[in-house]
């Protein structure tokens, strides 16, 4: 993957996580893109009330990646950034 298809594969997962962002704004909660590496995977931290819910990996998992990929399938998971 060239350095502008890179680009603009990263640009669609923010516009994606835009588009999750006020589910989570309404539970008190927010998403931050970190990054994406060579792989496809894409790093992201849950603020807010997700930031400390025991739920957050279920929410991660079963909603943000879900709904990612579902508009990019290229991706290939969605992690916590540590």
């Amino acid at each position: 993957m060239t350095a502008e298809e890179k680009n603009i594969l990263e640009k669609k997962v923010i516009n994606a996580i835009e588009q999750i962002r006020p589910y989570l704004q309404e539970d008190g909660g927010d998403i931050k893109f970190i990054s994406m590496n060579d792989d496809n995977v894409v790093f992201v931290e849950l603020q807010g009330h997700c930031g400390s819910c025991p739920y957050s990996m279920m929410t991660l998992k079963q909603n943000v990646e879900v709904a990612i990929k579902d508009a990019l399938p290229e991706i290939k998971s969605v992690e916590l950034y540590q």
